[in-house]
């Protein structure tokens, strides 16, 4: 089963938009939540073939767009929404990602006989890397956290800390998607955002004190994340696991459009591992 462009709605909040992937039984499954990257969203490139590689293994996958990503219920894929981009934190992801898991745990939830909530793993690529970090380390309901491709130091990236006096002074600054051509805004909140929570958003210290097991997948030649993050993330926990994926890129050779039929190979071990990972959880 499909669940395509799901919405949940939020008191006082913006709606989200989400996908799941999963084989209707008797037996409960194992929860995968999967979150997007930086200028990211839940279609991108091959990420419905990942979904259905998850489900093929009887897991009960679920990808979604953060609530401020730019897509809108109608245009999940493209961005409409700057003005809700250009309002985007790392706080609000956290925030979204709370409220996915909180749904798909919930009462209401018509497939909740589905999952095993005993057995949750969070997915991040690239900045949603990130995010599942701290968010693992605040939520003991998940049992197995899994990054790809991810950063290891938000203060670092250009989007929070870049062209400081100008952006303050102009009170937004500009991103080109080089997919789109939109200039995508980041409003001068973003940096403040991450000022006030600092602490927590401190990659470094939420990683070293997660206690459950974790997988760090990284492409050695990543021209966006450069390995020295992977390598940075598995030294502050050491019991991590780590595992270098040779000659491929920040997607493992994926692209948006995908057209193809099967997964590029370096995604193809990438989702392999993974898969592996939450079976064994060692």
């Amino acid at each position: 089963m499909i669940l395509k462009n799901q919405v949940l709605y939020r008191t006082e909040q913006k709606p989200m938009v989400w996908d799941a992937y999963f084989n209707p039984n008797e037996q409960q499954k194992p929860l995968v939540i999967f979150c997007h990257g930086y200028k990211g969203f839940k279609d991108w490139g091959a990420w419905d073939l990942v979904a259905e590689a998850f489900k093929s293994k009887n897991l009960f996958f679920v990808k979604f767009n953060f609530s401020h990503n730019g897509g809108t219920i109608d245009n999940p894929i493209d961005f409409p929404d700057l003005e809700a981009f250009a309002e985007n934190n790392y706080t609000k992801e956290l925030d979204d990602v709370d409220a996915i898991l909180n749904h798909l745990l919930s009462e209401d939830f018509k497939y909740k006989n589905d999952i095993d909530s005993a057995n949750i793993t969070l997915i991040g690529h690239s900045r949603g890397g990130g995010i599942s970090i701290i968010k693992t380390f605040e939520d003991k309901r998940i049992t197995k956290l899994i990054t790809w491709a991810s950063l290891c130091d938000f203060g670092k990236r250009t989007a929070t800390i870049g062209e400081l006096e100008q952006w303050q002074k102009n009170g937004v600054k500009y991103v080109l998607n080089g997919r789109t051509k939109q200039q995508m805004p980041h409003n001068f909140q973003f940096y403040e955002n991450f000022k006030a929570n600092e602490k927590r958003l401190h990659i470094q210290s939420a990683i070293q004190q997660i206690d459950i097991p974790v997988l760090i997948i990284h492409a050695k030649d990543d021209p966006a994340v450069t390995f020295d993050e992977a390598e940075a993330l598995h030294s502050w926990n050491p019991k991590n696991k780590l595992i270098p994926i040779e000659h491929s890129n920040h997607v493992f050779d994926a692209s948006h459009p995908w057209n193809e039929n099967d997964l590029p190979k370096a995604l193809d071990v990438v989702v392999t591992k993974t898969i592996a990972f939450i079976a064994s959880g060692i």
